[in-house]
């Protein structure tokens, strides 16, 4: 804690001139904030594959998986409302370059965050027991086409 020094000049004539007064330095008053919890909408999913999937986007990340590069998409998922467990969707930017050449514009924001989340639902629709295997998933130049014809783009 710092200390604050004050000296006290006073009137002329005042019986305490130069005498020091020592008080304390007041703390911030939001030094040990906590930040806020986000409110999630928890959504639904019947898969293909028989099991109804409760997920929830948590965040998005810049990431790396070996050579490749782009924005990790994660999810929170549930099979049995009672555990959540993260995927992860990799957007490679590769693709997303291959894209634009191909098409004269980059894709927004949000239709990237589209072809992520369609990617997430063609792996609840395609793998039986994602509780267990945890795999991560990939939006590359192979599938971009094909998500991005189911939204219409």
């Amino acid at each position: 804690m710092t200390r604050l020094i004050l000296t006290y000049v006073g009137k002329p004539g005042c019986a305490a001139p130069g005498r020091q007064i020592d008080t304390p330095r007041p703390a911030p008053n939001n030094r040990s904030m906590a930040r806020p919890e986000a409110v999630r909408r928890i959504k639904s999913y019947s898969a293909a594959t028989g099991y109804v999937y409760q997920y929830f986007f948590h965040e998005v990340q810049k990431a790396r998986r070996g050579s490749a590069t782009g924005n990790a998409y994660i999810y929170m998922v549930s099979v049995d409302r009672k555990t959540m467990f993260p995927l992860s969707v990799l957007v490679r930017r590769d693709a997303l370059d291959q894209w634009s050449q191909a098409h004269g514009r980059a894709l927004t924001g949000t239709e990237e965050y589209a072809v992520a989340k369609m990617r997430l639902f063609a792996a609840f629709d395609e793998i039986e027991d994602l509780a267990a295997s945890r795999p991560e998933f990939e939006v590359d130049g192979s599938n971009l086409d094909a998500l991005l014809a189911a939204l219409d783009l």
